[in-house]
């Protein structure tokens, strides 16, 4: 056995301690009778009284219309902002590409105008490159045809 088994309080609780009510006074003896009595009445009575429920009401129906509505408005102002972004960017791309394609419209016309004025230097090189000059010895009968021409 360990000593906390062993030990045991020297005191006790008055409650514990039976009352030895027949030595006490008669009036307080009354006193306290007729004390617990309406005590336990009191008690009785209470324990089976009716008892009602109050609830209680509290409208606080505009704040949560307010609230939702609060909330409905920040909604639709975010998704109002995310779709006019959206807007924003497809219109700047739409004009984008057409800005691309008008300049690639002007770049293949000009390339064009280039090509067309290359292949006119071409043929001017070619036709100044074969023909030649009429030979002395040909000029009498180049001026015969010259004034056959005129008259």
């Amino acid at each position: 056995m360990t000593w906390k088994s062993k030990w045991k309080p020297r005191w006790t609780s008055r409650a514990e301690e039976p009352a030895d009510i027949d030595a006490l006074d008669p009036a307080l003896k009354q006193a306290l009778g007729d004390f617990k009595a309406s005590v336990r009445a009191w008690s009785d009575a209470a324990h089976h009284r009716p008892h009602t429920a109050q609830s209680i009401v509290v409208h606080r129906s505009w704040q949560l219309a307010a609230g939702w509505s609060l909330a409905a408005v920040l909604l639709a102002g975010t998704m109002s902002g995310g779709f006019y972004e959206h807007h924003q960017r497809v219109v700047a791309s739409q004009i984008a590409a057409a800005h691309k394609a008008e300049q690639e419209r002007q770049a293949a016309a000009q390339r064009a105008v280039d090509q067309a004025q290359q292949e006119d230097d071409v043929l001017a090189s070619v036709d100044t490159d074969v023909s030649r000059e009429v030979p002395s010895a040909m000029e009498p009968l180049a001026q015969l045809t010259d004034e056959g021409n005129s008259k």
